[in-house]
């Protein structure tokens, strides 16, 4: 959470220093901004290139994060609150199973509590009890049913699946989106860079007139 407010923090200072650099005709903040949309579109491509490369390596890095996230799911709130969404928003369970949420010690069917052998509330089916209230017990023992009798209380595909097979139906429109955004960032680069062409050639012009007038 407080790496998008800090991302959000840099392009809202990173977008003020544009505007200023323009209204103000500041050469030195208008190069700063141009120098940084530049390299952000240098990022985003060699991200791309990145992605495309080692698609392999990505899915194996998400299903460790989301592994490790499962193990702290009771501990860290930020955690459980993506975990939760995801798992709600992709109809999903665990990584690649229902049953991975055996890594955690209060879900393992080892555990003492009334949450051994269960699953989150938001691997549920139906976590609403009577349509209004949030039923936190609608996973317990999930783990302990077979896929048969389980498909019918939780959602039994893991969420490496469900977001691949997301990206895959909305590669298009990602692709769509990410060859606008760039398309714009070039173009304010361009922008940018001739404003500060056409400042130069003010100031140059300006100059010449003053020396005339001596």
């Amino acid at each position: 959470m407080l790496l998008f407010a800090f991302l959000g923090l840099v392009l809202a200072l990173l977008s003020l220093t544009g505007c200023v650099g323009a209204l103000r005709e500041n050469m030195c903040l208008l190069r700063t901004f141009s120098a940084a949309v530049l390299l952000l579109v240098v990022a985003q491509v060699l991200a791309a290139v990145i992605v495309y490369s080692l698609q392999g390596q990505i899915v194996e890095y998400l299903r460790s994060g989301m592994l490790a996230a499962m193990v702290r799911y009771q501990e860290d709130l930020d955690l459980r609150f993506i975990t939760d969404e995801i798992q709600t928003d992709l109809q999903c369970c665990g990584a690649d199973t229902y049953r991975d949420w055996e890594i955690n010690v209060y879900f393992n069917c080892s555990a003492p509590g009334i949450q051994a052998c269960g699953v989150p509330p938001s691997c549920c089916v139906d976590p609403l009890e009577n349509g209004t209230v949030w039923n936190t017990q609608c996973g317990v023992g999930a783990q302990q049913l077979d896929e048969f009798s389980a498909q019918s209380v939780i959602f039994l595909g893991g969420c490496l699946g469900s977001i691949s097979r997301w990206i895959e139906h909305n590669g298009g429109v990602i692709v769509t989106v990410v060859i606008i955004l760039l398309g714009v960032q070039i173009l304010t680069l361009f922008i940018t860079t001739h404003l500060i062409q056409k400042i130069r050639w003010n100031r140059a012009q300006h100059d010449v007139y003053l020396q005339s007038l001596q």
